[in-house]
């Protein structure tokens, strides 16, 4: 895996990790690497200092996994200004906007593929689990109890964010 910093052309600089130069220039190629400040898909590398690893380090390598393999895994990003000044309140808005915009999204295409089955939500993902009904996408709600437990018994779940806005 190598460490880039990228550059948008709204002048946001972040890091991203990929498996090589190869599966950078596939994804910018295709605009699958997004700007998490302002969700920006014209993207290049920037200018970054060489991160030389120890020699023990070696020994730790990641796997060869190519973006055919993978096309739609995600990238694990960390954002921060292009220059020596703070992130600009203007920024901040920009990329809470991305990120409200991003979960309705997913909430939007979960609701689309899914099955709501409401507050049955950890009975129904129990019957799924243990092969008692058919194998669906399905989503509803849980408590925190009821998350806790089906975690603990191995059961695949994931939080989708919620209609309504975060900001307090």
């Amino acid at each position: 895996m190598i460490l880039f910093d990228i550059k948008c052309s709204g002048g946001h600089v972040f890091e991203a990790w990929f498996q090589n130069n190869d599966a950078f220039e596939k994804q910018v190629a295709s605009e699958l690497v997004e700007c998490p400040l302002c969700g920006c898909t014209k993207t290049s590398k920037s200018l970054m200092a060489p991160n030389i690893s120890a020699k023990g380090d070696r020994d730790h390598a990641m796997p060869d996994v190519s973006i055919e393999d993978h096309p739609n895994h995600p990238v694990m990003v960390s954002a921060h200004s292009s220059s020596d000044h703070e992130v600009s309140s203007e920024d901040v808005k920009r990329a809470l906007d991305h990120m409200h915009n991003t979960m309705a999204k997913f909430r939007r295409q979960i609701e689309k593929s899914c099955e709501y089955v409401g507050k049955d939500f950890a009975e129904e993902a129990r019957k799924i689990h243990y092969g008692e009904v058919e194998k669906r996408g399905i989503y509803g709600e849980t408590t925190i109890r009821e998350t806790e437990e089906l975690i603990e018994e191995g059961i695949d779940i994931l939080p989708v964010p919620g209609s309504d806005k975060l900001d307090s």
